[in-house]
């Protein structure tokens, strides 16, 4: 199957090393991806709180133009892949929410028609996490494994967005596809409490105060459980959890210290990929310490 890639702005942007592992692990397990062409922001979930129609019509032409790019291929079902998950959230709530409400759809749909486009079609919108697990399969990335994570104690870090309020492929408040994943890479998965606590989003640039202690706790934790390395799904989670780190630090004047990378750089290094392939050269605190 060739699935569809929505990259969204953060993996073209602050959140490229993302899509470098996304496109490098795909690769190494032949999953064929086509981008989305002309796509556009999805809005976020900021936008949902200004102008909710609006919004809606944003994300919904991205669907309809997957829909468009489906016509010149032969699959009876397409599916979309939302890397961050921001996008993720975003893209699944404008469709969930049109199929739901006729005459919002209706009005959404009379808009897409001025530029051509539709959306009556069957299409899916996954999370990259969710085609690894459930259409890959766990068996055959444990076979791709050349540098076994031997000793290596991983925090898995879901976030808010990915499993809530939609649970599309793991359990709500405890999701664990992360977790046995670390396991088939052979390392070791920490059972921590926070892993679906929010990090904050957009705090870091409202209330910096507020962010900088939501994200020490979130370290704080994943220390005290002996953990080396953190892994997310998100480009805002992992760029609140690292690049904040010296001030978190000072802040609450404690070491908290620790690489904070994207579940796909994770299984890139487990899989013996190159760390420029993967996007490791643009992480603050280094992650090659933990193979040593």
């Amino acid at each position: 199957m060739k699935y569809l890639y929505y990259p969204g702005c953060s993996l073209k942007s602050s959140g490229r090393a993302y899509e470098e592992s996304l496109l490098a692990v795909f690769d190494a397990l032949d999953i064929q991806l086509e981008e989305i062409d002309d796509w556009n922001c999805c809005g976020a979930t900021s936008y949902m709180g200004v102008d909710e129609i609006k919004a809606f019509g944003l994300a919904a032409r991205n669907i309809g133009l997957a829909n468009r790019q489906k016509k010149t291929q032969d699959d009876e079902e397409t599916h979309i892949i939302a890397p961050c998950s921001a996008c993720y959230l975003v893209l699944l709530k404008t469709q969930k929410y049109l199929a739901t409400h006729t005459d919002v759809r209706n009005s959404i749909q009379g808009g897409l028609s001025e530029i051509d486009l539709d959306l009556n079609s069957n299409i899916k919108i996954r999370h990259p996490l969710d085609v690894l697990v459930n259409d890959i399969g766990y068996q055959k990335i444990a076979e791709r494994v050349q540098k076994p994570l031997k000793n290596v104690k991983v925090a898995s870090y879901y976030g808010c967005q990915i499993i809530r309020p939609y649970q599309e492929f793991d359990k709500e408040y405890y999701p664990m596809t992360m977790d046995h994943l670390v396991t088939k890479l052979g390392g070791e998965a920490v059972d921590w409490p926070l892993k679906t606590r929010c990090c904050g989003g957009t705090l870091m640039g409202t209330m910096q105060d507020v962010g900088l202690q939501i994200n020490y706790r979130l370290l704080k934790e994943a220390h005290r459980r002996n953990a080396d390395v953190m892994i997310t799904t998100c480009p805002l989670c992992q760029f609140n959890l690292e690049c904040y780190q010296d001030k978190i630090m000072k802040s609450h004047n404690d070491s908290v210290e620790m690489p904070v990378i994207y579940f796909t750089q994770l299984m890139g290094m487990a899989f013996g990929l190159s760390d420029i392939s993967l996007g490791l050269n643009r992480l603050l605190t280094p992650v090659s310490d933990i193979f040593q």
